[in-house]
């Protein structure tokens, strides 16, 4: 098992910084996940992990030793990538024993270690097909049985369930949830896919442009995002932002004045606000109902109907865009004026930097 610590790590290509000055300590048996949209720098983060890339500046700790002289093959790290890179004259057991053969592990010893593996990823009757015989999913479980042979200290995945559908995402969301808690081992886990992070992480690291947004347990990070980004980035759908500024302000709350017109009571961060001072205010989708009366009125451009909930996609008269959260049944209709009440204590303040405004209390 293996603690991963990152000091001030930077990586360049040339004169261009891709990250920029990264801490960060990865706990033995955790599972964390880097998450953030293409360009933001999880993947280069996690091969400088791996060795697969130089670390510019700062140090990479495996188990508390310097790891930037040690190659890859000498981590103790495994690598799990989108794509399968199975060899597919191989059968599904020469596959997974390859790297053991390489080392030297006698025949009957890697023959214990790959059925050891198979019955825990549940592949026993497949040992013996090539790659041109299989689904994504049992590919995906041969290349993570490829690296769980070799017992690692820590499994990098860099986004292993992307070639992968709808379904299949699923399953193997939560069969990599329980290898995690059989194995007892530490995961670091690569998704451009919040939902990925959100359902399996412990931890999840939000990168943007190199740098960390925000670190925190996934209900964390949903319930009180630290900046726009965080907010705009984790959830689905996204949180609804609203222009506004400060009419008044007192110890217990900011009245509001919204694009429309409209007067909100919020209550007041802890930091020091005055009138006129423009804000976003950020609301989440279940805490928008539609109602007969409310602040916000707009026109129903799009429905969605998931089963017991249905999402509500609206244009307001000043042309924002948002998205509310109500029961399945909804007798609403693409075309209908409809009005919705914002639920103000849910509500989440953004200064004009994007960093989240706190208040007192949990």
């Amino acid at each position: 098992m293996a603690t991963v610590e990152l000091r001030n790590v930077r990586k360049k290509f040339g004169v261009h910084e891709v990250i920029h000055g990264i801490d960060l300590l990865i706990e033995d048996q955790e599972f964390i996940a880097f998450v953030g949209p293409s360009g933001s720098g999880k993947s280069t983060l996690l091969r400088m992990i791996a060795g697969l890339e130089e670390v510019t500046e700062g140090e990479v700790l495996i188990d508390g030793s310097p790891a930037q002289n040690v190659p890859p093959s000498k981590r103790g790290l495994a690598m799990v990538f989108q794509s399968y890179a199975l060899y597919p004259h191989m059968t599904v057991a020469e596959n997974m024993s390859f790297s053991l053969r390489l080392a030297g592990i006698p025949k009957a010893e890697r023959e214990r270690k790959v059925r050891a593996v198979a019955r825990i990823l549940e592949m026993e009757p497949l040992l013996e097909r090539q790659p041109r015989q299989l689904s994504g999913g049992q590919l995906q479980r041969v290349a993570i049985g490829r690296a769980m042979v070799r017992q690692p200290k820590a499994f990098l995945l860099d986004e292993p369930l992307s070639n992968l559908d709808a379904a299949l995402q699923g399953q193997m969301r939560l069969e990599l949830v329980r290898l995690h808690r059989e194995l007892n081992t530490t995961m670091i886990y690569v998704t451009h896919d919040q939902l990925e992070a959100m359902t399996m992480a412990d931890r999840i690291v939000v990168l943007n442009q190199g740098k960390v947004e925000q670190l925190g347990s996934p209900l964390e990070l949903y319930q009180h995002p630290a900046t726009l980004f965080v907010a705009g980035f984790i959830g689905a759908p996204k949180m609804n932002f609203l222009d506004a500024e400060i009419k008044t302000a007192n110890d217990q709350h900011l009245i509001l004045m919204l694009t429309n017109g409209a007067s909100l009571a919020v209550p007041t961060p802890l930091e020091k606000l005055g009138a006129g001072e423009k804000i976003k205010l950020g609301v989440r989708a279940e805490h928008l109902t539609l109602e007969s009366e409310g602040e916000l009125q707009g026109e129903i451009e799009a429905l969605e109907h998931l089963g017991p909930r249905a999402y509500l996609h609206a244009r307001l008269a000043d042309g924002t865009r948002v998205v509310s959260q109500t029961d399945g049944d909804t007798q609403a209709r693409m075309g209908d004026r409809v009005a919705f009440r914002v639920r103000a204590e849910a509500t989440h303040l953004f200064n004009a930097s994007g960093k989240a405004l706190a208040r007192a209390g949990p």
